[in-house]
Parts: C-alpha cells; sequence; structure tokens
C-alpha cells in the first residue's frame, strides 16, 4: 500500500483540473515538491505556479524532473500521452487523481458528496458550514469556493468534506462516514453505457461504500431507487423528512424555513438564487446539524455563504444589466441556472451563451439542450469544447439548433460574440457551459463596467 509519508517529489498530468489541482495543493503544504504538466495556462495553472508548484504546457518528457516518487493522472488525459507513457516505462508508480483522495480521506472521518448536479455547491457550502460551526474540516472541492477562495482547504479536525464524482466511478474509491446523493439523471453515458448502468454500478454502489453506522442522506425523489435494504435520511424542498419549505423572495433574497423531525428554523435566507440551491442548502444544514451545529450559528453561516466560481456567479450588475456566469453542461443544469434567472427577473429579457461540452453529451442529450435553451428569450451559440474527445460525424452546435423552436438562436465564434453583444446589449446575461467559455467572462464583465458603475 502507498505510504503518503514516503512521497517527496510528486508530478501530476494534468496538474490544472479543478479536482487535481487540490490534491496537488494538499502535498504542496504538506511539503511535498510538486510538478506537473497542462495542456493550457490557465488563471488555476498560474496560481500553482504562484504558490509554489513548477509547471510545464508541453508534452515534453525533458521537462520531467527526475527522482518523482509517484504520478498522479486524471483519466481526462489520454493513456496514449507521452508523459504517460514514459513513467510508465520507467517503473514509477502511477495513480489516478480518485485513488490519492481514497488513501487520503481513509484515515480520517469523510462526508462525501455526490450527484450528477449539485455537488461542487454543496460540498462548498457543507465545508463553510461546518467551519463556520465549529467543525474545522479539511475539505476537497470541485471548484473554488468563494469563502476559500480555493478548491482546498486545511481544517484541523479528523472531518474532510470531499466532492464524489461519478466520473470513471471515481467515487468508488472513497468509504464515506456520511454521503449525500443530489441526483442521479443520465450522464457520462461514454463511460456507463446506460442510465441503468449507471445508477447500479454508479450511485447505488456507492451507497453501498459507506461505513457501518454511516448515513446516507438521499434527495427525496431518487428514494424509489434504493430499496428497504438501505437505510437513509431523505431531504428536498417541499419534500423529505428534512425540508426546506415556504419559500419566498424577500428583498431580493430567497428566504426559507427548514423543519426536519427534530426543529424548525424559520425565516433562512439563501445568498445564492434558485430553488436547487436551497435544495443544496437543506442537506448541507442537515449534515453539519447532525455534527452538532447550532441553529443560530448555522443561520450565520449560511448567510456568509458567497457560493463558488463559475456556479451562478454574479460578475456584473447594474441598474440596466446583470451578468451571470454558471458551469452548466447538462439540461437539467442549464433548467436550474435559466429558472434561477427568472424567477429573480420575471420582466427582462434573459440572453444566453451556451458552450456545449463534449460531442458525446451534446449527442446523448441533444432533445434535452434543445429544449432548456428554448426556455431563453435570445441565446448564442457556440461550438462544442471537444475536451478529451475526438469529433463524432454529425454532431454539432447546428444539430442543436435544428431541434430548437427558438427564432432567436445564432450561432457564433468566440471572436463574433463580444461584438454581437454590444450591438444587442443584453438586459439579463448568462455564460453556460464547462468548456473554455470562461475565457470570455473577464472581456464580457470589463466592457459592461465600463458602461456604468457598478450597483454598490
Amino acid at each position: 500500500m502507498l505510504d503518503l509519508q514516503d512521497i517527496k517529489r510528486l508530478y501530476f498530468i494534468g496538474i490544472g483540473g479543478i479536482g487535481m489541482s487540490a490534491i496537488a495543493r494538499y502535498f504542496l503544504q504538506r511539503g511535498v515538491e510538486v510538478h506537473g504538466y497542462d495542456r493550457t495556462s490557465t488563471e488555476l495553472t498560474r496560481a500553482l505556479e504562484a504558490e509554489g508548484m513548477q509547471v510545464h504546457y508541453d508534452e515534453d518528457v525533458n521537462k520531467i524532473p527526475a527522482g518523482v516518487d509517484l504520478v498522479v493522472y486524471t483519466p481526462a488525459v489520454p493513456t496514449s500521452h507521452a508523459e504517460y507513457q514514459y513513467f510508465l516505462t520507467q517503473g514509477t508508480p502511477i495513480k489516478k487523481r480518485a485513488e490519492v483522495l481514497g488513501i487520503i480521506s481513509r484515515g480520517m472521518k469523510t462526508v462525501a458528496i455526490a450527484g450528477t448536479h449539485g455537488k461542487t455547491t454543496t460540498s462548498s457550502l457543507t465545508a463553510h458550514l461546518l467551519r463556520s460551526t465549529g467543525v474545522d474540516c479539511t475539505a476537497f472541492l470541485g471548484g473554488i469556493a468563494r469563502n476559500f477562495e480555493s478548491n482546498y482547504v486545511l481544517g484541523s479536525s479528523e472531518w474532510v468534506v470531499v466532492e464524489a464524482d461519478e466520473f470513471d466511478r471515481s467515487f468508488l474509491h472513497l468509504h464515506p462516514d456520511i454521503a449525500s446523493i443530489m441526483s442521479m439523471d443520465a450522464d457520462h453515458l461514454d463511460i456507463y453505457g446506460d442510465a441503468e448502468t449507471l445508477l447500479n454500478t454508479g450511485f447505488k454502489a456507492f451507497a453501498k461504500q459507506i461505513k457501518p453506522g454511516g448515513t446516507l442522506w438521499l434527495q427525496h425523489n431518487l428514494t424509489t431507487h434504493f430499496d428497504a435494504t438501505t437505510a437513509y435520511r431523505s431531504f428536498g424542498v417541499e419534500g423529505g423528512d428534512y425540508q426546506a419549505h415556504n419559500i419566498r423572495v424577500e428583498k431580493g433574497y430567497f428566504v426559507f424555513d427548514y423543519l426536519s423531525p427534530e426543529r424548525e428554523i424559520k425565516g433562512l435566507r439563501m445568498p445564492l438564487p434558485g430553488r436547487h440551491n436551497i435544495e443544496n442548502a437543506t442537506v448541507a444544514m442537515s449534515i453539519a446539524l447532525q455534527l452538532g451545529a447550532s441553529d443560530e450559528a448555522l443561520r450565520d453561516g449560511l448567510e456568509a455563504f458567497r457560493g463558488v466560481k463559475r456556479r451562478f456567479e454574479i460578475i456584473h450588475r447594474d441598474e440596466e444589466v446583470a451578468f451571470f456566469d454558471d458551469y452548466a453542461h447538462h439540461p437539467t443544469e442549464l433548467n436550474a441556472a435559466i429558472g434561477a434567472a427568472r424567477e429573480l427577473f420575471p420582466a427582462a429579457r434573459i440572453t444566453g451563451v451556451f458552450q456545449p461540452h463534449l460531442y458525446s453529451r451534446t449527442r446523448d442529450f441533444a432533445e434535452g439542450f434543445a429544449e432548456a435553451l428554448d426556455g431563453l428569450d435570445e441565446i448564442y451559440l457556440l461550438d462544442i469544447y471537444p475536451a478529451r474527445e475526438l469529433p463524432i460525424p454529425g454532431v454539432s452546435s447546428e444539430m442543436l439548433v435544428k431541434l430548437m423552436r427558438n427564432p432567436n438562436v445564432h450561432l457564433i465564434t468566440k471572436a463574433e460574440l463580444l461584438p454581437a453583444l454590444q450591438k444587442n446589449k443584453p438586459e439579463v446575461l448568462l455564460t453556460l457551459g464547462a468548456g473554455d467559455i470562461d475565457t470570455l467572462v473577464e472581456p464580457i464583465g470589463n466592457w459592461l463596467k465600463s458602461l456604468k458603475p457598478e450597483k454598490v
């Protein structure tokens, strides 16, 4: 078995990934020398370099340092990668990111947040609430939590919060004390093949990984997929044993009451918009209460939550325009983001910029994407971001346009987008997608800020 104490020099293939970089930060804080490769320089990789890691951007084995004790790689990088093959021939120990996270968490008490949607915000909020209410937990997150300005948080207690990723069955390396399953929509069918296999060999298998005496929190609509042999606590919005109800909007904020078999907490203010975020808060609060949080500390902690970068993140807002950026890359996530914008701005014209992510996902959920995007008043559609995939014949953004009923849809390149927005100034703008659409956020935000000072 790998002994993490023996590692002096570590190498990451794909160090700029959000999950990879969290683990890299963990080792760096433990005094390990960290090196890595990524395809492109990003804000995150530059931050890693500023923290003291050595990162290069060429697939070049000559840039690999001598004496690497362990290689960590992400399945998003093909095994044909020159550096992966180099380490293979050298006999250097190589492990997937998920395996290493499993080893790290093995000696700790673990809270694992799973689900095809909601896990990043929920794990970030859970870590924030625990730390706000007396549990100084460590956390490995799938996004940059604004309260920490990082995807990794070092704590001093025995508890760790981790985002449990279903991609490549990564979460089966975890053995949590407390786990939550937020959603189980079909996704990653390039890995699982079909929704039934995702359910059985993915989420149900994950539920069986919980330690004896541990707790499984299930979104209440998912309970029908589990039989009487699975012990769980259900949660949700207007449903489940632990629930949010009496949801309303007061002074521009969502407000709700929390109800459980043990207590009722009234008038909780949720800083993030959307009912999906209230559901995320419901299970995060329930876990914090399970670990001893007081009602008032929980209320204060919830109000202080600043969200996660690229999860309905407010980029700019003044009296005339509001601009939000969201990581949504599945029809369910698009519906949640667009629905949240509609609730906040019921009378406004809502414009969306969407970059589909992966050819296989676009093919598998084409009708769902088209239906979700039809919920916008105007849509600018970018080319598919391929990530780890090669093109699939017949699969393109134009395919989605043909399925849409919305007459106000424009196929556009990234270079053409800003001039188009400047010509047709939006009232509410959403940038949506998991590819490199985030590189457009800063120039759009700077343009909007140049028009009028931001609302204070």
